[in-house]
């Protein structure tokens, strides 16, 4: 098959697959105009550990990992099968990177099951998931992303799912989306001049150079995945952007496919 792209994914809030307010139907619409792939590797900004895991479970369960939500979105559960061949490759071609890995079971936490559900809502692909690391920075995911990229050829999908804006103390759950921070489009826009541009060097100092980044994200470990899947994407990838909107006036809801040129 052809190399697969790799993606980036707001995922949002856990209420994403109930809320009708919410695009919800956006991530339907992705998956149809993208190949189907044989499995899925998933990188969640909910799942960070020292060094990366990849999850060998041949049945994950879904992790409900937040509270005070309406019973409704306790009672979902997303049976995929696990994908632990691709886990523990996953492992051996970090290791071979000098990126050192375990690999052991682990359920799927709502970073990987929400999007899984809205994009695969048959729970008829295989998933992995492995672990982000939030304490380390952009360079280590991209390094991650690089080791991975060898998995595409094989029919994995390596996602990264984060928040391409991520401030819950700069959140209004009460906003509409055009009550949107305009501080929120300028750091998007930088963000996608420098993916556009290819300029590497600039992302992996976003913190430095971005327009509000802190602001944007006081701690990065939501945008972490999209480095991995910067890192996992081809040398002249193409860039795609799924602009869902802005919800609770700081979260963007944009997504992002790096496809083979």
């Amino acid at each position: 098959m052809n190399r697969l792209p790799s993606l980036f994914l707001s995922h949002g809030a856990p209420t994403l697959p109930i809320d009708p307010s919410l695009p919800s139907a956006g991530f339907g619409v992705l998956s149809a105009q993208l190949p189907r792939p044989e499995s899925v590797l998933m990188l969640s900004a909910h799942w960070g550990t020292a060094r990366p895991v990849a999850s060998t479970s041949a049945a994950p369960e879904t992790i409900h990992d937040f509270y005070g939500f309406p019973r409704q979105l306790y009672e979902i559960q997303y049976p995929a099968p696990g994908a632990p061949d691709v886990a523990r490759r996953a492992a051996v071609l970090l290791g071979e990177q000098g990126v050192l890995a375990d690999a052991q079971p682990h359920g799927l936490d709502h970073g990987a099951w929400v999007p899984m559900l809205l994009m695969f809502p048959q729970a008829d692909v295989p998933v992995a998931q492995l672990s982000i690391q939030p304490h380390m920075d952009a360079a280590h995911h991209f390094r991650v992303g690089r080791a991975l990229r060898a998995l595409k050829d094989d029919g994995v999908m390596v996602i990264g799912s984060g928040q391409i804006t991520h401030n819950l103390r700069a959140a209004d759950f009460s906003a509409r989306p055009e009550d949107a921070d305009p501080r929120v489009s300028e750091f998007t826009d930088w963000f996608e001049e420098k993916l556009a541009g290819h300029d590497i060097d600039a992302l992996l100092d976003y913190r430095r150079q971005a327009p509000h980044a802190v602001l944007m994200h006081p701690t990065d470990e939501h945008l972490l995945p999209v480095f991995a899947a910067l890192g996992a994407a081809d040398d002249d990838f193409s860039l795609a952007i799924q602009s869902l909107g802005t919800y609770q006036r700081s979260l963007a809801m944009t997504n992002y496919v790096f496809g083979t040129a």
